[in-house]
């Protein structure tokens, strides 16, 4: 693996939960697509390319910064799934599923930000 990113586990774990996210997504009403399904799938995949982004030639305080971003659009993915599942759209299992990834994503990303102090 050529970049520094593809070797972060929190990376590898943010590409799983785009994943996830993508497969569930797929099955979101169409009134939906322009709204919460495109909000959720933009925020799951800008974890991962903020993480990568952040962490190639970067300064430490300039990849924390990525990071912070990474982490809201985490909590961004967590609120999307709060609303999809008041409107019914997702059951539980993918509920949980997806809140177990992004609870552990965001233990990762405090873990590696408080390592780069």
């Amino acid at each position: 693996m050529p970049f520094k990113f593809e070797k972060l586990i929190v990376w590898q774990k943010a590409v799983e939960l785009s994943v996830e996210v993508n497969r569930i997504s797929k099955n979101f009403p169409k009134e939906e697509l322009y709204v919460l399904t495109s909000q959720i799938k933009r925020a799951t995949d800008s974890i991962s390319l903020n993480i990568a982004e952040g962490s190639t030639g970067q300064t430490n305080p300039e990849f924390k910064r990525f990071l912070s971003i990474a982490l809201r659009s985490n909590i961004e993915v967590v609120a999307c799934i709060h609303l999809a599942r008041k409107r019914n759209i997702i059951n539980e299992d993918d509920f949980k599923t997806i809140y177990i990834q992004c609870e552990e994503i965001l233990v990762m990303i405090n873990a590696l930000k408080k390592s780069l102090d």
